[in-house]
């Protein structure tokens, strides 16, 4: 599994995969919203190429794998919207 940092996302599409309370709470600019129990359904959703991102790693990671099983290009943000926010990178709202 491909693991990026935060600061290294630059203009690759950002998929956020935390529940709705989580997203409501604060996400980063421009991410889209696919919640983990939605990622298979919505595959054809998930831009190639994509930084996923969840509270701290763990289900982004999760996801990530998956999408590589699927012959997908994709990246887990290391230490997911906590760091994310925490090294001031852009956000909607604030993470809880």
């Amino acid at each position: 599994m491909r693991e990026i940092q935060p600061a290294e996302v630059g203009t690759m599409p950002i998929v956020d995969v935390r529940g709705q309370q989580e997203w409501d709470a604060g996400h980063a600019v421009g991410a889209i919203h696919i919640p983990m129990s939605e990622v298979v359904a919505r595959l054809d959703e998930v831009p190639d190429g994509a930084a996923v991102i969840c509270r701290s790693g763990a289900r982004s990671g999760q996801v990530v794998a998956y999408l590589e099983q699927q012959g997908r290009d994709a990246a887990n943000v290391a230490g997911g919207t906590l760091q994310w926010a925490a090294e001031g990178r852009p956000m909607v709202g604030a993470v809880l």
